[in-house]
């Protein structure tokens, strides 16, 4: 019942506002049935993939296009973007629409060097140094591990491979929730980023609407119920420790690391009998917000009670007629908002 609920839930959020679905017939659409790789080179681009491993042991699969299509004899190192999907998706989130409209194309072609991770647990990155994905310790993790561990680690590789010290930082829903948490609580990662995109952020579901409140009201032992299968095949993989995390923000006023359920639990892993706050107001890098008017899952309220919070803001734009995934899946996103990103980077070297 809870994974027909989440398929549906997420092909619902796809329907699109902005005139169409992409088609997922093979004939139409040979990329569905790519790696990421080959729907980049399939586009006419060079790709790169790397691996990263993290300080606690999980291998990531990061995604690379270093140069435009018509780029191929430029030299000179380029102002790096790096890019983080949502909850269930990878670093194919920005790849998804044509070349002429999905953000990791346009980028590259207006002369970015595009970096794009994919998040542990997901289809690209279950590996680990010393844990097998059969192990219940592999699946112990949820946004907080993303924020502490894959980011960071992603980063430095990046600074290390390109030599650039700083870099654009570009999300999608808990894409940005983890940026969130990261340049909150880690002030020298923070000022390598010289600005922050957040799509659809997700730092509250205080206000959610429709079929994602009947998710939240679900009691955890429900959740729990081989739901450890499930959501390590769908669609590309997560934790169940990562869907409790994101229920225990429902329609709370506070935003909190992963509670483990008893204070013995929390003092081993904080040494406190609470999970830590995280406060946004502690951000101090150059944010950008877009929402959409139509978001069922981060509602106008939700945005509302963020943007205060954010003390650098320093561009918002409300969409009303846009849904959650209108930011990855919209036909007319790259004239609303990605062109606007790449008239922001500009603006910020």
């Amino acid at each position: 019942m809870m994974w027909l609920f989440l398929t549906t839930s997420y092909l619902i959020c796809g329907t699109l506002n902005a005139g169409g679905f992409f088609n997922l017939e093979k004939e139409a659409n040979p990329e569905v049935w790519m790696n990421i790789s080959e729907i980049i080179t399939y586009n006419g681009y060079p790709s790169e993939e790397y691996e990263v491993t993290t300080q606690d042991g999980y291998i990531l699969s990061v995604n690379r296009i270093p140069r435009g299509r018509r780029d191929s004899g430029s030299t000179g190192a380029r102002p790096v973007v790096y890019m983080q999907h949502a909850l269930f998706a990878d670093s194919a989130t920005w790849l998804e629409n044509y070349a002429n409209g999905s953000l990791g194309f346009l980028l590259a072609d207006a002369g970015y060097d595009v970096w794009m991770g994919n998040s542990r647990g997901n289809t690209w990155s279950r590996r680990h140094t010393t844990l097998s994905v059969t192990e219940e310790e592999f699946w112990a993790f949820s946004f907080d591990e993303m924020a502490k561990y894959d980011l960071p680690g992603i980063i430095d590789f990046i600074v290390n491979k390109t030599g650039q010290e700083k870099l654009y930082f570009i999300g999608h829903s808990l894409g940005t929730t983890i940026g969130f948490v990261a340049f909150a609580t880690m002030p020298e990662l923070a000022q390598r980023i010289k600005m922050n995109f957040a799509l659809g952020p997700v730092y509250s579901f205080r206000y959610p609407t429709g079929i994602f409140t009947s998710a939240f009201l679900l009691p955890n032992s429900a959740i729990k119920s081989r739901m450890d299968v499930y959501l390590s095949h769908a669609p590309t993989g997560s934790s169940v420790q990562n869907i409790l995390h994101i229920k225990q923000l429902y329609r709370s006023d506070e935003f909190r690391a992963y509670d483990w359920g008893s204070e013995a639990e929390n003092m081993h892993h904080y040494n406190q009998s609470r999970p830590p706050l995280y406060h946004l107001t502690a951000m101090k890098v150059p944010t950008a917000i877009w929402a959409g008017g139509n978001d069922v899952l981060v509602t106008p309220k939700d945005v509302a009670w963020i943007l205060p919070q954010i003390r650098n803001l320093r561009y918002f734009d409300l969409l009303p007629d846009w849904n959650h995934f209108d930011f990855i899946w919209g036909l007319d996103a790259a004239q609303r908002v990605y062109s606007k990103i790449i008239d922001l980077l500009k603006l910020y070297p």
